[in-house]
């Protein structure tokens, strides 16, 4: 009987100590060695045009979607996107549901205390869309103050939608926000410029136009990857090969965002 017991000890220590040495190994995998293992990028997206979208039969397309395709497979993996809630962006990386934050994302400082940026490549700037006929109404950013104003919860617009005006209310996409301002809910919208100018006056969204009146601050794309990764810089070296080529430029080229192209 002690015999059987010790031998089942002894097999338990043998499982215990193997899985612990299975753990090290994997916890001791840098970033890119973990991404490069699985032979994937997941990239945590939200869907607009003309960063990350769906054309005519269902398949995703746009400037991100190519540049990341591109990117991967000079790295010879495959890109993946995953449409994710933009507030829970840092939540989805940290938790490696998704690899990087790769959807027009903005640098700032708070940021950088919490993602790894690689090197900018868009500019862009925040604008405020409103409807045409209330045009009148937006002479300047004082005008705001007593305004409906939206955003996207956890972008950059929000942080300028709140500094517009206290009555604020967020919604779970830029794509929202502008609903929103269709539909009346609130009177104006803060978006990036970039999707902005690819939809207001078109189609659904003739209605609406960007204010004139009110400029904000200029501001940068990168991609966003995981504290400590070692992602960027690996990805910074593919980035200036495509720049290099004139890949990005071709890319940047087919959906109208030549001018906005940060060569470094």
């Amino acid at each position: 009987m002690k015999k059987r017991i010790v031998a089942v000890i002894t097999a338990l220590v043998i499982v215990i100590c193997s899985v612990l040495a299975m753990a090290g190994c994997t916890s001791s995998k840098t970033d890119s060695e973990y991404i490069l293992d699985k032979g994937a990028l997941v990239c945590g997206i939200t869907l607009y045009e003309p960063m990350n979208y769906a054309d005519e039969d269902g398949e995703m397309t746009g400037f991100d979607t190519e540049f990341a395709e591109a990117v991967c497979a000079k790295l010879g993996i495959e890109a993946k996107f995953q449409v994710i809630k933009w507030s829970s962006k840092e939540i989805e990386l940290n938790g490696k549901y998704i690899d990087c934050i790769w959807n027009g994302f903005t640098v700032n400082e708070e940021r950088k205390q919490n993602v790894d940026f690689s090197q900018s490549y868009l500019n862009n700037t925040q604008c405020v869309v409103i409807k045409s006929d209330d045009a009148g109404k937006f002479t300047s950013a004082e005008a705001c103050k007593e305004l409906k104003g939206t955003a996207e919860a956890g972008s950059a617009g929000e942080t300028e939608a709140q500094k517009l005006s206290s009555n604020y209310t967020a919604k779970d996409s830029q794509m929202s926000a502008l609903t929103d301002v269709l539909s009346g809910n609130s009177d104006f919208a803060v978006v990036d410029v970039i999707l902005a100018n690819s939809i207001c006056g078109k189609g659904d969204y003739a209605k609406l136009e960007i204010s004139g009146a009110i400029t904000l601050e200029s501001e940068e794309y990168a991609i966003g990857f995981r504290k400590g990764s070692d992602m960027p810089e690996k990805v910074n070296a593919v980035i200036n090969e495509l720049l290099a080529d004139g890949t990005l430029e071709r890319i940047a080229e087919k959906y109208g965002l030549s001018g906005q192209l940060i060569k470094n």
